[in-house]
C-alpha cells in the first residue's frame, strides 16, 4: 500500500493505485493521480469524463459502461484513450478517485 501525500493530508492507495477512501477526493488529488499516470495537467475533456463517472458513480454504486460515458460526454472512445492512456477503468476511474471496477467499463 503507497501513500499520496498532498500538502498536509495523507491519502492511502491500494495496491494498484486505487484511493482506498474515494469519499477524500478534490481535484487536487486527481491532478496529482493524473501525474502518476504520466498526464501532466488535467485539460477540459479530461474533467468531463472524469466528473461523468464519478456522478454516475456516486448514483448508482458502479462505474459507467464505455458507450454511456461516449455518449454523455460526446467523445469518442479512441480520443478517451488518447486522454486516458491506462484505459477508462485503469486510468479515469483511478483519476476520479473511483474505487477499482470490477466488472467491464
Amino acid at each position: 500500500m503507497a501513500i499520496l501525500q498532498i500538502d498536509e493530508v495523507k491519502l492511502e492507495l491500494d495496491e494498484k493505485g486505487f484511493l482506498k477512501e474515494p469519499h477524500k477526493w478534490t481535484i487536487q488529488v486527481a491532478e496529482s493521480l493524473a501525474v502518476i499516470q504520466g498526464i501532466d495537467k488535467l485539460t477540459d475533456d479530461h474533467l468531463k469524463v472524469i466528473n461523468y463517472i464519478r456522478e454516475y458513480f456516486l448514483e448508482f454504486g458502479i462505474a459507467p459502461m464505455v458507450k454511456k460515458v461516449c455518449k454523455k460526454t460526446g467523445l469518442d472512445l479512441k480520443y478517451i484513450l488518447e486522454l486516458f492512456p491506462a484505459g477508462l477503468a485503469h486510468g479515469a476511474c483511478r483519476i476520479a478517485g473511483l474505487p477499482e471496477p470490477t466488472g467491464c467499463i
